[in-house]
């Protein structure tokens, strides 16, 4: 199942997530949907706020095209090398900065069996699970480039939304009017 993404300016992308309980049927159906709703966005990483949900949990796909599932992770391990990429995020879409990140890490994590597992990873694969591990912590990628560049993109997606509120609003009173006028009809209708 396709789930909602969430926006920048939205709670949940600022709030640290909670640990999730246990590993069951419900947390494998959640991985699932979130391959689901990152690769039908064309993402390569999905991390749980960004659906709306405070559970430290990820999910990507690295160039190796392997389907990885991240559930309560730790970065334990990173290099001083550094390496910049241009990053972009599902939360933050069509937006792209700059980003200098540890080039390796070592991050230790459970699988969507319930299985431990320590993975050390370097170049996109690193990029992509310290990004995602971000969301959990209540981080976005933009947070971590340009301060001008980070004030004026939150700008940027608080004037969308509130367009996009406006908008709706003027959708509902649409709906309203012609609601009313139906039941204007149909009353007209009843007396006759």
């Amino acid at each position: 199942m396709i789930l909602d993404i969430t926006k920048l300016g939205e709670d949940i992308l600022r709030q640290v997530a909670q640990p999730v309980p246990e590993v069951n049927d419900e947390i494998r159906q959640l991985a699932e949907d979130m391959f689901e709703t990152m690769i039908a966005a064309d993402g390569v990483g999905l991390a749980c706020p960004q659906i709306g949900k405070s559970l430290r949990m990820f999910v990507l796909i690295a160039d190796d095209d392997v389907r990885r599932v991240f559930i309560n992770p730790q970065i334990i391990k990173t290099s001083e090398e550094r390496c910049d990429y241009d990053e972009g995020c599902l939360s933050i879409p069509q937006i792209y900065e700059t980003i200098s990140r540890p080039k390796s890490i070592t991050v230790q994590a459970t699988n969507e069996q319930g299985k431990p597992f320590t993975l050390e990873a370097e170049g996109f694969l690193a990029r992509i699970i310290q990004h995602e591990y971000d969301h959990l912590e209540g981080i976005l990628y933009i947070d971590r480039g340009d301060k001008a560049f980070a004030e004026k993109t939150v700008e940027q997606f608080k004037k969308r939304a509130e367009r996009a509120a406006k908008k709706e609003k003027e959708r509902e009173a649409k709906a309203r009017k012609i609601a009313a006028k139906i039941a204007a009809k149909e009353q007209k209708k009843a007396n006759k």
